[in-house]
């Protein structure tokens, strides 16, 4: 699938940027240095190397890597067992944010800031790096921890509006593929993407808020990434300023 695009059908005109860069050389905050998103689907027969590429960002330190399933490519035969329509969303949010008029699969969103085909590993690490040297990282500490009841979530001070959105992701899901472009593939995808909620906001201010534990324990082998993230009038995702996992 590669070099194909879906046309979006945007009734809105395409809106400002809806994110501005803090002054270069502010230092990076918290043990998370950059956020990779990957879109994706089981349907896409480009995507198998993007999904492996996201598998390494995953365990590399420094690096939050998720992979979130669209499901605009499931007519071709083979419904994304791991996609949902809140991940097309967000792709298609990206897409205003960048003054885009497609999407595409597979698409790597570094930092909320910018993109690259998911499949190009080198290009993905020099995109977090550039982010990085130049003040377009994360630099807004972002932190949290578990307890048997609570899931604690502190973001520190620094300057500027986010919203608070946790992330809630599978460690690991092997799938075996019956039809479609991959058919007959079993694919073993890391930190994909189940759900995704606003959970506060925040102003530049220290802010502390809890979740219960349920949102990930009721789910074995559930994670929780947490972004402090910029976000347009309309809704369209932009910036990250921070983030962890847990």
């Amino acid at each position: 699938m590669t070099a194909r695009t879906l046309l979006l059908a945007l009734a809105l005109p395409v809106l400002t940027a809806t994110t501005v860069l803090t002054a270069p050389g502010v230092a990076l905050a918290g043990d998370i240095k950059g956020v990779v998103e990957l879109f994706t689907s089981q349907g896409c027969s480009s995507c198998p190397p993007a999904d492996a590429e996201l598998a390494k960002l995953a365990e590399q330190d420094g690096v939050l890597a998720l992979s979130y399933h669209v499901d605009y490519w499931n007519y071709l035969g083979w419904t994304d067992t791991l996609s949902s329509k809140a991940s097309t969303a967000r792709q298609y949010g990206y897409a205003k944010t960048f003054h885009r008029g497609n999407v595409y699969t597979p698409q790597a969103v570094v930092n909320g800031q910018d993109h690259v085909n998911g499949a190009d590993g080198p290009a993905i690490r020099s995109m977090l790096d550039t982010f990085s040297s130049n003040g377009g990282g994360l630099t807004v500490e972002v932190s949290a921890s578990m307890n048997a009841d609570e899931l604690r979530i502190s973001v520190g001070a620094g300057e500027g509006k986010a919203d608070i959105v946790a992330v809630y992701f599978d460690d690991s899901s092997t799938v075996k593929i019956g039809r479609g472009e991959n058919s007959g593939r079993t694919i073993t995808y890391r930190h994909s993407v189940r759900d995704i909620e606003t959970v506060g906001m925040w102003n530049g201010h220290e802010v502390n808020l809890k979740l219960p534990v349920s949102v990930i324990s009721a789910h074995p082998g559930r994670r929780c990434a947490i972004l402090l993230q910029e976000v347009g009038k309309d809704g369209s995702p932009g910036r990250i300023l921070g983030a962890t996992e847990i």
